[in-house]
């Protein structure tokens, strides 16, 4: 679990276990392992692509960037940042937590260092997902948030996906720009219908 060709560490056993019971959370249907997962798998990609200048900072902060996580909570993220800061691993931990938190304001960053924009990139690939990957995430976000009543639901929804199009760019780095961009705001406006 939490695998990825370039993982420049290996987490510990007890650890992993402990994270894999967080995303394995009955509430959770999108931020699962699964989620973690394909994340990695953009991780991956950029390596090949790209390169990381810091791939054991991205990792770690990919690996705990939903681990505590509970809808329409607004301390999701700094709690996972404060769970990777508390975790010895050979990693800059500031750096960790700063990537970790950052994923908080998702579509309303507008720059950031080169390697955070390609971090938070990966976390928001799905968007340009081909359409039946979207439309699972889509509804997995709303099987999350079952507890907001539905209409507020989807006025929050919409204001959210209607931000995101709204922007001269989703994604922050050219290398997701040009790649997902066009399919990410087909999706969206599907989506917002």
């Amino acid at each position: 679990m939490f695998e990825a060709r370039y993982a420049p560490l290996r987490l510990p056993d007890p650890l992993t276990e402990r994270l894999a019971d967080a995303y394995h959370e009955p509430h959770r249907a999108y931020h699962t392992a699964e989620h973690v997962a394909e994340v990695l798998g953009w991780f991956d990609r950029v390596a090949d692509d790209v390169g990381w200048r810091r791939p054991a900072e991205v990792y770690v902060a990919i690996v705990f960037h939903d681990a505590i996580y509970a809808p329409g909570a607004k301390d999701n993220e700094a709690r996972s940042a404060a769970w990777a800061r508390q975790v010895a691993l050979p990693v800059d931990a500031d750096r960790v937590a700063e990537l970790i938190e950052l994923t908080a304001r998702h579509g309303s960053i507008d720059a950031v260092d080169p390697e955070a924009a390609l971090f938070l990139d990966c976390d928001m690939a799905i968007l340009g997902a081909p359409p039946d990957a979207f439309d699972a995430y889509d509804h997995a976000i709303a099987i999350e948030y079952k507890q907001v009543p539905p209409e507020a639901y989807r006025s929050g929804r919409r204001a959210f996906l209607q931000g995101l199009l709204a922007k001269p760019r989703i994604f922050l780095s050219n290398y997701f720009h040009d790649r997902l961009d066009a399919q990410a705001r087909a999706n969206l406006r599907r989506a917002l219908g």
